[in-house]
């Protein structure tokens, strides 16, 4: 789905130039994204890396794909491609795929999600209480964790 067409009368400007400086931050470069992703494949994909060990590439390829190639990470050919690039079987990841292999950790991951009521990614739970949801500058981790430990004896 374009970008345009679901935030369709937003100004998306603010929203990018924060991100931007954010990933500036953090040595990140974000592209011009026009296209809104269904990510389930890529999510399906990513679990089939994790079996095999190798998520963190594979996470951080997918990831760079996305926001910096701005490529549709719901197209196979894409997937294929960064699974290539992580070390994996292209074939055998997309067999994976295509066969929902990895269906249910996402069905069971959403219903976790619900239960603590998640409203956006990503979220960090520190201590079982404390949520930090968004991409957040290193400030608010740095207070947080500041008042978890000070509140410790």
């Amino acid at each position: 789905m374009l970008l345009s067409e679901r935030f369709k009368g937003h100004d998306l400007s603010g929203f990018y130039d924060q991100l931007r400086a954010r990933g500036k931050e953090a040595g990140i470069v974000f592209g011009n994204r026009t296209l809104l992703s269904n990510s389930k494949l890529a999510l399906q994909a990513s679990e089939y890396a994790r079996d095999l060990g190798k998520y963190s590439d594979f996470h951080e390829n997918i990831f760079h794909a996305y926001f910096t190639e701005c490529l549709d990470i719901d197209n196979l050919e894409v997937i294929a491609a960064v699974a290539g690039k992580s070390g994996l079987d292209e074939a055998q990841i997309l067999s994976a795929v295509k066969n929902g292999r990895y269906a249910p950790r996402l069905i069971s991951a959403r219903k976790e999600g619900q239960l603590i009521n998640l409203s956006g990614v990503p979220t960090f739970i520190i201590e079982g209480k404390y949520k930090v949801v968004g991409a957040q500058p290193l400030e608010v981790f740095r207070d947080l964790l500041d008042k978890v430990k000070g509140g410790k004896s």
